[in-house]
């Protein structure tokens, strides 16, 4: 969430722990503030839909949380191995959170692999679950480990549960007419129904998602459920498990309204519905799959009844050709993308460009370059999305800074595109897209009213008093061209990449009117209407901290943790990359210093100095993950103090 609230358990990954209680004599029942689990196997154990059934779950139960899929590229890399393991983080809680989480309180562990990926990554005495039945010589062996873990000693400053989950499921299931390969399927249910009996987690849910999910093979369902509830069960029963806990409901972190969880790519495309209702427009997405932004097609595909096309293209340039054409059609064109794409998509948006047509271009960023880091995150695309095309070909770019707030920033997008008919490069990034968040469902009326007036008639009057149209004649205020529809009687006109002339659009290779043309399509970016920066100072501070896109949830954390150790410190944050607030300069200019945290190797910061001779100082990360809050909170710390 993005309430500015501090809250002291922001400082570590600890969780603060309650009142103690046993319900009728049973098992001691533990309060806590916030937990982080992580769920890790391997590709092919359901480690991403157990954790998503366990947020799902979690946002029902009203606590806020944030979650960090991570998974191989490889749609099902070599068993056991490291390359191979796929893990899911979620962090819940009482009160407004804002990451991930740094380091797991909880870990469970499928196999070896999962185990040494991720146990450098746990702070002394957190809860590791290991699935005992994996842990046999062959296994141990493929990812180097020389000795058993579970019996060398060096787990000893963990709280080590060992659990054979395989071999319970299995005995769980045995009355079910299934092959022992495919009871052994259920053991991340039986895994799930453990976890959900230690944070008290309700189980209707997920017991009406497996029905759903299987309803075509009821006899897998009844084994899952069967599965959940026996890993319920067992917490229930083992005294292995002394201590279940509880997370209280985040009932003071958020504001009145219907919730829901949601994730990056299905608010993205909620949003873009919504702007084709605000609009009056039908919505077409031509599109080609590519991770991680096949979602969005994905999700939109099942909205015809909003008056949705959905074009699954035989490769980017075809998709993002459709999209421009349908544009030109009189509809909310949208075509959907990652980084590799946007290259081969750079032509078509400078035709865009040079069209003046509404095209919304959304680059779910991943690591590059070339095909580089599929299912890993990254920021590296900004200055392709700025000048990634040839010639002067300017382009408005919009940034969320939450999953959620990918709603909105679609609606924003939507609406620079519409007023001042142009494409707009929308930069998500795959922590955004595959992360969730607890998601405020807005009222009709706080919706932004998007309609457009299309051209109509001639708009134009000659010397001899002849009436005719120009597409290139501009609106006074936000230098727009006429939307004309084709097929609508006198507005015919040329199209095409040619430069064309000013007003009629005939072609033109006239010097001079390149020149005009260039020089009014940069003033029409420029002159774009976007919100002031917002600054979070409220101790007058020498450093500032300027943040774009998903930096935003650790950025705000690590000031949380800096400010409530008595630093002063002040947080900025951009949605409008192109043309940037028109106050920024003045607000950049108010600090000593300006530290500016990317997942790249510094592109807003070389942008910010470039434009505004700023001194700002970059601290980059380029390994696929989103920043730790603990990791910025130095890096901030160390700025002030220099």
């Amino acid at each position: 969430m993005t309430s500015q609230v501090s809250s002291p358990t922001e400082q570590t990954d600890e969780p603060v722990v309650g009142e103690q209680r046993k319900p009728g004599g049973a098992k001691d029942v533990r309060r806590l503030d916030r937990v982080i689990i992580r769920f890790a196997g391997d590709s092919g154990d359901g480690m991403q839909l157990t954790g998503d059934r366990f947020t799902s779950e979690t946002a029902s139960f009203g606590n806020d949380l944030s979650t960090l899929p991570n998974f191989p590229a490889e749609i099902r890399a070599p068993a056991g191995t490291l390359p191979g393991v796929s893990s899911f983080q979620l962090h819940f809680a009482d009160h407004d959170i804002l990451t991930p989480g740094d380091a797991p309180n909880v870990l469970v562990a499928m196999n070896p692999a999962a185990l040494k990926a991720n146990i450098g990554d746990l702070p002394r005495g957190a809860e590791i679950i290991v699935n005992t039945d994996e842990f046999t010589k062959r296994a141990l062996q493929k990812v180097g480990y020389a000795a058993d873990p579970l019996q060398d000693g060096s787990l000893d400053g963990y709280n080590l549960h060992p659990v054979p989950l395989t071999t319970l499921t299995v005995e769980a299931l045995k009355e079910f007419d299934l092959s022992r390969k495919e009871a052994e399927r259920s053991k991340n249910m039986f895994a799930l129904g453990l976890l959900s009996w230690m944070y008290h987690r309700p189980t209707e849910g997920t017991e009406k998602f497996l029905k759903s999910k299987f309803a075509k093979k009821p006899d897998i369902a009844e084994a899952n459920i069967a599965a959940f509830r026996a890993g319920w069960n067992f917490g229930e029963t083992t005294e292995d498990f002394a201590v279940s806990y509880e997370v209280a409901p985040a009932a003071k972190a958020f504001p009145v309204g219907t919730y829901r969880n949601i994730s990056g790519n299905l608010a993205l495309a909620y949003g873009l519905v919504t702007a084709s209702q605000q609009a009056d427009l039908p919505l077409f997405l031509g599109s080609y799959p590519i991770t991680p932004a096949s979602d969005i097609l994905h999700e939109l595909s099942k909205h015809k009844n909003f008056g949705v096309r959905t074009f699954q293209a035989e490769d980017e340039i075809a998709g993002i050709g459709a999209a421009l054409g349908a544009a030109f059609g009189g509809s909310l064109a949208v075509t959907t993308t990652s980084g590799p794409g946007v290259a081969l998509k750079s032509e078509t948006i400078g035709l865009a460009v040079s069209l003046e047509l509404p095209l919304l271009v959304v680059d779910i960023q991943r690591g590059g370059p070339s095909t580089g880091l599929p299912t890993k995150t990254e920021q590296a695309d900004l200055l392709q999305a700025m000048f990634g095309r040839n010639g002067e070909a300017p382009v408005p770019i919009v940034a969320p800074r939450t999953p959620a707030d990918c709603f909105d920033a679609a609606l924003e997008a939507a609406r620079i595109a519409l007023t001042y008919r142009t494409p707009v490069m929308l930069l998500s990034d795959g922590y955004l897209a595959n992360g969730s968040e607890p998601w405020r469902i807005p009222d009709l009326d706080e919706l932004p009213d998007l309609r457009v007036r299309f051209a109509s008639g001639p708009n134009h009057t000659l010397e001899d008093g002849t009436e005719v149209f120009w597409p290139y004649k501009r609106d006074p205020h936000t230098l727009a061209r006429p939307w004309a529809i084709p097929g609508t009687p006198g507005l015919e006109h040329r199209i095409g990449g040619i430069e064309k002339q000013d007003g009629t659009g005939n072609i033109s290779y006239d010097p001079a009117n390149h020149d005009f043309m260039v020089r009014t399509r940069q003033a029409k970016v420029d002159g774009i209407e976007v919100p002031d920066i917002e600054v979070d100072d409220p101790h007058g501070a020498k450093t500032l901290v300027l943040g774009w896109g998903s930096t935003y949830g650790p950025i705000t954390a690590a000031v949380r943790r800096l400010r409530t150790a008595g630093e002063s410190i002040a947080q900025a944050h951009l949605r409008h990359l192109n043309p940037f607030p028109r106050n920024l300069g003045q607000v950049l200019k108010g600090y000593d210093k300006v530290v500016v945290p990317e997942m790249n190797l510094g592109q807003l910061a070389t942008l910010i100095r470039a434009k505004y001779l700023v001194d700002a100082h970059s601290y980059n990360q380029v390994n696929g993950m989103p920043f730790k809050a603990e990791q910025l909170a130095t890096a901030l710390k160390e700025a002030i103090d220099d």
